[in-house]
């Protein structure tokens, strides 16, 4: 018993000088725990392209909406009925809006998410103990791309960074998410919230 012990030492030491590297979670996985997504309320920070910061809450429901609550002012970000309008807190004039189909934040919102169609992923990597996935809109690269970040275990979405079609590069890192919450299909109401701020 006692030479098998010995036998074995060397290579405990070894299993413990080298962690197990985590395997990447597979495109398909990814896009069945996307599809799967259908309701979603995180708290987030978010890393602006001039490095400025802001925080909020973040409400997901699946397909084509999103809500982006920022503290502090009465910034807002609302995705639905194919249209995203950003609101600026300080300002009284309208939001500014753009189709929903424009940016790459849509390729996780979309209704069905198949991440292994043909150029759509360009970069899939694991990256401390995370597989990092860059997307993009085959049909209009142009519009820019998505990385998204997942942690294993069960499957989560952790944070993503998007990039414009200018360029600019705008972070958001996602806190402990809450899934199948109950959302009023009002809270993502573009013409409601134009109302309200009149």
């Amino acid at each position: 018993m006692k030479l098998r012990s010995l036998a074995l030492a060397p290579v405990l030491v070894l299993a413990m000088a080298f962690p197990a590297l985590a395997e990447k979670i597979s495109l398909n996985e990814i896009s069945r725990y996307l599809n799967a997504l259908k309701t979603a309320k995180a708290d987030f920070t978010q890393v602006n392209s001039d490095g400025s910061m802001s925080t909020g809450t973040l409400y997901i429901h699946r397909p084509n909406r999103v809500r982006f609550e920022y503290k502090g002012d009465r910034t807002l970000v609302l995705a639905s009925a194919g249209q995203v309008a950003v609101f600026d807190g300080k300002s009284r004039s309208g939001p500014q809006q753009y189709p929903l189909s424009k940016t790459p934040l849509s390729l996780i919102l979309a209704p069905n998410i198949n991440l292994g169609q043909a150029r759509m992923v360009t970069g899939y990597a694991e990256k401390k103990n995370t597989t990092v996935v860059t997307a993009q809109d085959p049909a209009h690269p142009e519009y820019g791309n998505i990385q998204m970040v997942f942690s294993a275990n069960p499957t989560q979405l952790r944070q993503w960074v998007v990039t414009d079609d200018a360029g600019q590069r705008t972070t958001v890192i996602l806190g402990e998410m809450k899934t199948g919450v109950s959302i009023p299909a009002s809270a993502f109401a573009i013409p409601n919230e134009i109302a309200r701020r009149q």
